[in-house]
Protein backbone atom coordinates (compact mmCIF):
# COMPACT_ATOMS: atom_id res chain seq x y z
CA UNK A 1 0.00 0.00 0.00
CA UNK A 2 2.68 2.52 0.76
CA UNK A 3 4.74 1.45 -2.53
CA UNK A 4 1.40 2.88 -4.50
CA UNK A 5 0.63 5.51 -2.63
CA UNK A 6 4.40 6.43 -2.71
CA UNK A 7 4.05 5.62 -7.08
CA UNK A 8 0.74 7.88 -6.84
CA UNK A 9 2.69 10.93 -5.38
CA UNK A 10 5.36 10.47 -7.55
CA UNK A 11 2.99 10.57 -10.74
CA UNK A 12 0.92 13.15 -9.39
CA UNK A 13 4.21 15.28 -9.00
CA UNK A 14 5.74 14.71 -12.08
CA UNK A 15 2.31 15.17 -14.19
CA UNK A 16 2.22 18.87 -12.65
CA UNK A 17 5.89 19.55 -13.38
CA UNK A 18 4.79 19.11 -17.09
CA UNK A 19 1.53 21.22 -16.49
CA UNK A 20 3.01 24.08 -14.69
CA UNK A 21 4.84 25.23 -17.23
CA UNK A 22 1.77 25.05 -19.84
CA UNK A 23 0.00 27.17 -17.45
CA UNK A 24 2.50 29.78 -17.19
CA UNK A 25 2.66 30.30 -20.76
CA UNK A 26 -1.64 30.55 -21.44
CA UNK A 27 -0.87 33.39 -19.12
CA UNK A 28 -1.78 36.54 -20.66
CA UNK A 29 1.10 38.72 -21.30
CA UNK A 30 -0.06 42.15 -20.10
CA UNK A 31 2.32 44.15 -23.03
CA UNK A 32 0.27 42.00 -25.75
CA UNK A 33 -3.00 42.26 -24.64
CA UNK A 34 -5.66 44.48 -25.97
CA UNK A 35 -8.71 45.64 -24.09
CA UNK A 36 -11.46 46.35 -26.62
CA UNK A 37 -14.19 47.95 -25.11
CA UNK A 38 -17.77 47.13 -27.07
CA UNK A 39 -21.03 48.79 -26.08
CA UNK A 40 -21.56 45.19 -24.67
CA UNK A 41 -18.63 44.39 -22.50
CA UNK A 42 -15.01 43.71 -22.90
CA UNK A 43 -13.11 42.14 -25.56
CA UNK A 44 -9.78 40.23 -24.37
CA UNK A 45 -7.37 40.00 -27.36
CA UNK A 46 -4.14 38.06 -26.38
CA UNK A 47 -1.88 39.40 -29.48
CA UNK A 48 0.54 37.33 -31.58
CA UNK A 49 4.06 39.45 -32.14
CA UNK A 50 5.88 35.45 -32.68
CA UNK A 51 3.62 35.34 -35.92
CA UNK A 52 3.20 38.82 -36.92
CA UNK A 53 5.54 41.67 -35.01
CA UNK A 54 5.01 44.48 -37.48
CA UNK A 55 1.58 43.89 -37.19
CA UNK A 56 1.33 43.53 -33.39
CA UNK A 57 3.32 46.98 -33.19
CA UNK A 58 0.98 48.76 -35.08
CA UNK A 59 -2.11 47.73 -33.01
CA UNK A 60 -0.46 48.63 -29.91
CA UNK A 61 1.19 51.90 -31.25
CA UNK A 62 -2.20 53.02 -32.72
CA UNK A 63 -3.58 51.95 -29.41
CA UNK A 64 -1.67 53.89 -27.41
CA UNK A 65 -2.17 56.81 -29.20
CA UNK A 66 -5.91 56.75 -29.01
CA UNK A 67 -6.47 56.43 -32.48
CA UNK A 68 -9.25 53.32 -32.26
CA UNK A 69 -11.52 55.22 -29.90
CA UNK A 70 -15.04 55.25 -31.31
CA UNK A 71 -14.14 53.98 -34.43
CA UNK A 72 -17.41 51.98 -35.63
CA UNK A 73 -17.29 48.54 -36.62
CA UNK A 74 -18.08 49.50 -40.38
CA UNK A 75 -18.88 45.73 -41.97
CA UNK A 76 -20.20 43.23 -40.14
CA UNK A 77 -20.84 39.78 -41.73
CA UNK A 78 -23.05 37.72 -39.97
CA UNK A 79 -21.37 33.91 -39.81
CA UNK A 80 -18.11 35.62 -40.66
CA UNK A 81 -16.24 38.64 -39.49
CA UNK A 82 -16.70 42.03 -37.77
CA UNK A 83 -13.87 44.66 -39.51
CA UNK A 84 -13.27 48.05 -37.67
CA UNK A 85 -10.14 50.34 -37.41
CA UNK A 86 -10.78 53.04 -39.54
CA UNK A 87 -10.30 56.11 -38.17
CA UNK A 88 -9.63 58.53 -40.65
CA UNK A 89 -13.30 57.93 -42.42
CA UNK A 90 -15.18 55.13 -40.65
CA UNK A 91 -15.76 53.80 -43.67
CA UNK A 92 -13.61 51.15 -44.66
CA UNK A 93 -10.90 53.16 -46.80
CA UNK A 94 -8.85 54.10 -44.83
CA UNK A 95 -5.81 54.05 -42.68
CA UNK A 96 -3.30 55.61 -40.36
CA UNK A 97 -0.69 58.43 -40.84
CA UNK A 98 1.35 55.30 -40.74
CA UNK A 99 3.05 53.52 -43.76
CA UNK A 100 1.55 50.04 -45.56
CA UNK A 101 2.61 47.05 -43.65
CA UNK A 102 4.43 43.92 -45.45
CA UNK A 103 2.27 40.74 -45.39
CA UNK A 104 3.22 38.31 -42.25
CA UNK A 105 1.46 35.51 -43.19
CA UNK A 106 1.49 32.08 -41.34
CA UNK A 107 0.06 28.52 -41.33
CA UNK A 108 -2.48 29.62 -38.32
CA UNK A 109 -5.90 29.16 -39.24
CA UNK A 110 -8.90 31.77 -40.14
CA UNK A 111 -11.37 30.68 -37.18
CA UNK A 112 -13.75 31.85 -34.54
CA UNK A 113 -12.33 34.75 -32.37
CA UNK A 114 -9.16 34.77 -34.28
CA UNK A 115 -8.13 38.45 -35.00
CA UNK A 116 -6.64 39.19 -38.89
CA UNK A 117 -5.73 42.48 -40.25
CA UNK A 118 -7.75 43.75 -43.17
CA UNK A 119 -6.18 44.87 -46.42
CA UNK A 120 -6.66 45.97 -49.83
CA UNK A 121 -5.96 44.28 -52.83
CA UNK A 122 -2.54 44.39 -52.78
CA UNK A 123 -1.16 41.70 -49.83
CA UNK A 124 1.01 44.58 -48.39
CA UNK A 125 -1.37 46.96 -47.73
CA UNK A 126 -2.62 46.34 -44.13
CA UNK A 127 -2.42 49.63 -42.18
CA UNK A 128 -4.87 50.22 -39.29
CA UNK A 129 -7.68 48.12 -40.32
CA UNK A 130 -8.34 44.20 -38.52
CA UNK A 131 -11.37 42.14 -38.21
CA UNK A 132 -12.16 39.09 -35.39
CA UNK A 133 -13.98 36.35 -36.89
CA UNK A 134 -16.93 34.84 -35.95
CA UNK A 135 -16.57 31.42 -37.53
CA UNK A 136 -14.52 30.03 -39.55
CA UNK A 137 -13.02 31.07 -42.84
CA UNK A 138 -10.73 28.65 -44.33
CA UNK A 139 -10.65 31.06 -47.52
CA UNK A 140 -8.40 33.33 -45.93
CA UNK A 141 -6.26 30.77 -44.67
CA UNK A 142 -2.42 32.56 -45.56
CA UNK A 143 -4.00 35.23 -47.49
CA UNK A 144 -4.39 37.57 -44.51
CA UNK A 145 -2.14 38.07 -41.34
CA UNK A 146 -3.60 36.75 -38.24
CA UNK A 147 -2.40 39.40 -35.18
CA UNK A 148 -4.33 37.83 -32.30
CA UNK A 149 -7.15 35.84 -30.91
CA UNK A 150 -9.86 36.42 -28.26
CA UNK A 151 -9.74 34.83 -25.29
CA UNK A 152 -12.43 36.35 -23.61
CA UNK A 153 -15.52 38.89 -24.33
CA UNK A 154 -16.33 36.77 -27.60
CA UNK A 155 -20.05 36.57 -26.46
CA UNK A 156 -19.72 40.65 -26.90
CA UNK A 157 -18.32 40.62 -30.58
CA UNK A 158 -21.12 38.15 -31.18
CA UNK A 159 -23.35 41.50 -30.15
CA UNK A 160 -21.95 43.70 -32.71
CA UNK A 161 -24.40 45.16 -35.59
CA UNK A 162 -24.31 43.53 -38.49
CA UNK A 163 -24.84 44.76 -41.95
CA UNK A 164 -26.98 43.36 -44.62
CA UNK A 165 -25.49 40.90 -47.11
CA UNK A 166 -26.56 43.09 -49.66
CA UNK A 167 -24.79 45.47 -48.34
CA UNK A 168 -21.68 43.56 -48.15
CA UNK A 169 -21.79 43.88 -44.39
CA UNK A 170 -21.49 47.65 -44.67
CA UNK A 171 -23.54 49.37 -41.44
CA UNK A 172 -25.49 51.77 -41.21
CA UNK A 173 -25.73 53.46 -37.36
CA UNK A 174 -23.02 51.13 -36.46
CA UNK A 175 -21.84 49.94 -32.96
CA UNK A 176 -18.42 51.41 -32.12
CA UNK A 177 -15.34 50.85 -30.15
CA UNK A 178 -15.82 52.71 -26.84
CA UNK A 179 -12.11 52.25 -26.16
CA UNK A 180 -8.91 50.40 -27.17
CA UNK A 181 -5.89 50.03 -25.07
CA UNK A 182 -2.73 47.72 -24.30
CA UNK A 183 -3.44 45.90 -21.15
CA UNK A 184 -0.08 46.80 -19.51
CA UNK A 185 -1.22 50.90 -20.35
CA UNK A 186 -4.67 50.04 -18.29
CA UNK A 187 -5.59 51.81 -15.31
Amino acid sequence: MTRLFGRFIAAALLALAFALPAAAQTKPDPQNTLYLETPYGRVVIALRPDLAPQHVERLKTLAREGYYNNVPFHRVIDGFMAQTGDGQYGNGTGGSKYPNLPAEFSSVPFKRGVVGMARASSPNSANSQFFIMFDDAPSLNGQYTVVGQVVSGMEYVDKIKKGPASANGAVTGPDKIVKMQVAADAK
